[in-house]
């Protein structure tokens, strides 16, 4: 695991031109080619894994090249799912539904109440990354309308457009892992081979709970715009909910 994790950062580097000279470590990983360093870092884990093996007699080499059949067969209801859900990923596209655009839409409608802003857009990019199974899109479609309301070049909106850019990213990717469609989703199910909605089945409870939490948080970050403020209300309100979690929940004797 640890060459794997490090040859992919490697391979990072090296798409995102490391070895040319004056390119930083920020700029490489800015500009690399995700899907060549996967790959890379996954045939050197290959590699090393046989040198690490074969040698030592642990696995015969038909034992060792059986496991690649294994590994695709265990690989192939994951494959069918993400085909599934990248399919119903670009339904909702611009092209088509253009769900991110109506999203948009809604959003500009309903800003004149300033301070709730930030548990607004929290509230949407949350259902936004469950219905679409992606954060990153997300992101990209909730972070330049937070800064075309907001007025980037407006210095004294600063604190609240922050404490925006807060909220899509923490609820995007709270939907995004709650979503029976997102990628990370379905491959941790995949990962653990367990049924897929087994595993969305016990996300979803957490994701509830933490972004009802969150909610609290944000609400006390737009009525003060203060990010600390709102950061201590959230803590309190997760503390609240844990203790009443505790009181429910039935002890279990040794």
């Amino acid at each position: 695991m640890i060459v794997l994790i490090g040859a992919c950062i490697y391979g990072m580097l090296y798409t995102g031109g490391i070895h040319n000279e004056g390119v930083s470590i920020a700029d490489a990983f800015a500009d690399c080619d995700s899907s060549k360093a996967l790959v890379f870092g996954s045939f050197i884990a290959f590699v090393f894994t046989g040198l690490l093996y074969l040698p030592r007699k642990v696995v015969t080499f038909d034992e060792f090249c059986g496991c690649f059949t294994q590994g695709f067969k265990a690989m192939v209801p994951a494959v069918f799912i993400l085909c599934l859900a990248w399919t119903l990923s670009g339904i909702c596209s611009d092209k088509y539904l253009d769900l991110g655009g109506y999203v948009g839409a809604v959003v500009n409608e309903h800003t004149s109440v300033m301070m709730f802003l930030p548990v607004l857009f929290f509230l949407v990019s949350i259902g936004l990354a469950f219905a679409t199974g992606t954060s990153w899109g997300t992101f990209g479609i909730l972070i330049p309308i937070a800064m075309a309301i907001l007025d980037a070049t407006n210095t004294d909106l600063y604190p609240m457009l922050v404490l925006c850019i807060a909220a899509i990213l923490s609820g995007a990717v709270g939907g995004d892992h709650a979503s029976p469609i997102s990628d990370t989703t379905i491959l941790a199910s995949a990962g653990a081979q367990c049924h897929h909605l087994d595993h969305v089945g016990t996300q979803v409870p957490y994701v509830i709970v933490v972004s009802a939490c969150c909610i609290v948080g944000y609400i006390i970050d737009g009525l003060t715009q203060n990010g600390w403020f709102g950061l201590i209300a959230g803590f309190a309100a997760l503390f609240v909910a844990m203790f009443i979690i505790k009181a429910k929940v039935p002890q279990v004797d040794d």
